[in-house]
């Protein structure tokens, strides 16, 4: 799955402005695309995104005032390969939550854009589906909205974050300016990310059960009778579903594609088991979880209920899932399970979250990417006994265990990720090789090492890194089921 990030998180047809902006005839709202220069006109009072004073001063407050035409600090360039940059034309300066504060209604100000890649400087565009032509949008660092501040029509008001709403105060028209009028686009509300439907990194040629007949399933009974079958199926979840008994794994055949309709495919009270033979399987945007034992905290080892559990499985995708209240592990990969590939997942508030190993063999090849784990404390992953791990993109936060561990004799390559607050973000055992770049670390603590030159993944598969930077934006849209992905 090779993805490429394109400009706006949505297409919207272009509207003209609300009648209360006074801009030229020409100025429309349009959808935004990179290095183009627009006015942001509020979908609330009609009045334009500004600068207190026109001040070029790093900290100056941003507010709202009558839009008017030509005043070059009420214009806003967007930079960036997403997400961007908000830069204001008559400073240079971007558009900055103040020390990444996450406290709703803090006042946004303009500060030094630096390289680019401040994550309180970047901000992704979602089309807003109660107001056309018009988007929210969205800072990389807080995951809060741009809002003209109580939707208030009075001048001067401050322009502040909030926890996001698709409300007027929070509806932003983007009024062309110059530069370019189209770029990258997709079609309507797939957030500005295509996804394909081929495997990507180690898992790549895996085919799940395609060529097999398309079924979909809205109960248990039709779900176990095409998961167990011996022949290649695509199977789409369209309801949620509950296992029994509780904490049941479904012992899924080889050949299949498990699949959810839009964002509501679910499973519930059990989950998933790839045995010794079983290969070519792909599960993908579900949400997976609810066999927690209240009595079996805070270790989690009487009852054995896993999300996904694989062992001596073979070529594997893993994608697009949501993790949740699974009594034991999120995601086992064990006994030799090789040429798996666990991308976009979504993995909170858990004791276990990805482990693998369980092997006195260097064997399993496994590729890690766009991740987000948090709230979490131990196998963010655990990688024992790898013969090639390569993590990439992934976030890490709040992790009061560990973060990328090398076990044995594992080589591990991480690359661009995004670690907050976690304690040993990245390090190896003494027989381990771990090789790291580009990532960024944020009030973290303890280890962070490497050791030798690990591998290159690139002499196994072609691949595309996101800036570290991005990362949290990135996945806080985008990771979990996404309404656009079918097969």
């Amino acid at each position: 799955m090779r993805i490429k990030l394109v400009g706006a998180a949505a297409v919207a047809v272009a509207v003209t402005a609300v009648t209360a902006v006074t801009m030229l005839p020409s100025a429309a709202a349009t959808t935004p695309v990179a290095s183009g220069v627009y006015t942001l006109a509020s979908g609330s009072s009609g009045k334009c995104v500004d600068v207190t004073g026109s001040s070029t001063a790093n900290s100056a407050l941003l507010i709202q005032t009558s839009c008017a035409a030509g005043a070059t600090d009420q214009q806003w360039k967007v930079q960036g390969p997403g997400p961007f940059n908000l830069v204001n034309v008559n400073s240079s300066r971007c558009v900055d939550v103040p020390s990444s504060s996450a406290v709703s209604g803090t006042q946004l100000q303009q500060y030094g854009c630096g390289d680019g890649s401040k994550v309180n400087q970047l901000w992704t565009f979602a089309a807003s589906t109660a107001a056309a032509g018009k988007f929210l949008v969205r800072s990389a660092a807080t995951g809060q909205c741009l809002s003209n501040r109580d939707g208030s029509t009075a001048g001067n008001n401050p322009i502040v974050q909030e926890t996001c709403s698709d409300v007027a105060r929070m509806q932003w028209s983007f009024n062309y300016v110059t530069g370019p009028t189209s770029g990258p686009t997709t079609p309507p509300g797939n957030g500005g990310r295509t996804w394909s439907n081929v495997a990507d990194g180690f898992a790549q040629g895996t085919t799940g059960g395609a060529g097999g007949a398309a079924v979909t399933v809205t109960n248990y009974a039709d779900l176990l009778k095409y998961a167990t079958a011996s022949e290649p199926y695509v199977i789409r979840v369209n309801a949620t579903i509950t296992v029994t008994p509780y904490g049941h794994e479904i012992a899924v055949k080889s050949n299949k594609t498990i699949i959810g309709v839009g964002t509501g495919g679910r499973i519930r009270n059990g989950g998933f088991f790839l045995g010794a033979g079983v290969k070519n399987i792909i599960i993908r945007n579900l949400t997976i979880g609810d066999t927690a034992m209240a009595s079996d905290d805070p270790d989690d080892k009487d009852f054995d209920y896993d999300g996904i559990q694989m062992d001596t499985a073979d070529r594997v995708w893993i994608d697009h899932n949501t993790f949740t209240n699974i009594n034991d592990g999120y995601i086992d990969s064990r006994k030799d399970t090789n040429n798996v590939t666990i991308s976009w997942n979504r993995m909170g508030d858990h004791n276990k979250t990805l482990g693998i190993g369980w092997t006195e063999n260097t064997i399993p090849r496994i590729t890690i990417h766009h991740n987000w784990i948090y709230n979490s404390n131990q196998r963010n992953p655990s990688a024992g006994n790898v013969l090639y791990a390569h993590l990439y993109n992934n976030w890490l936060q709040n992790v009061s265990s560990y973060g990328n561990w090398a076990r044995g004799t594992t080589k591990m390559v991480v690359e661009n990720s995004y670690f907050e607050k976690v304690k040993d973000p990245f390090f190896p055992d003494p027989t381990a090789e771990l090789r790291q770049s580009g990532s960024i670390q944020v009030s973290c603590t303890g280890k962070a090492e490497t050791r030798g030159s690990a591998f290159n993944p690139s002499s196994f598969y072609a691949y595309t890194l996101d800036p570290a930077a991005s990362v949290p934006g990135l996945l806080r849209t985008y990771s979990g089921p996404q309404a656009n992905i079918s097969m």
